[in-house]
């Protein structure tokens, strides 16, 4: 049964982050697999294959806009939340390329709602 379960990469720095959405995303039934930057989304990307990518902008090293812009290029069918704790990215011409835009909150309701909005399309 475990393979009928959605497969999201979430992709951020922070422990906490991980942690919160793990268990949030896990108990709506996904399964979740993280990262903590950009050069391990990508392999993870390619090698877990994930229905879906929740992916924080502000990180060191490769920043979430070019990760976005390589997964686009590798498999452009696969929704990308761009998430962060700075609203004013979402003016930024580059996150448009994203499916959607999650500012980051404790309450996970619209990350949840914008997550089984995209998982339904597919």
């Amino acid at each position: 049964m475990s393979s009928d379960k959605k497969k999201i990469l979430v992709v951020d720095d922070e422990e906490s982050i991980h942690l919160l959405y793990r268990e949030e995303l896990e108990d709506e039934g996904y399964q979740v697999v993280s990262a903590m930057n950009g050069e391990d989304a990508l392999k993870l990307f390619e090698s877990e294959q994930p229905d879906l990518v929740i992916l924080d902008i502000n990180m060191p090293g490769m920043d979430g806009i070019e990760v976005l812009r390589q997964m686009k290029q590798m498999k452009p069918n696969v929704p990308v939340i761009l998430s962060s704790a700075y609203p004013e990215y979402k003016q930024d011409l580059a996150s448009w390329a994203s499916d959607d835009y999650i500012v980051k909150s404790f309450n996970l309701d619209e990350l949840k709602a914008s997550v089984k909005r995209h998982l339904q399309k597919g």
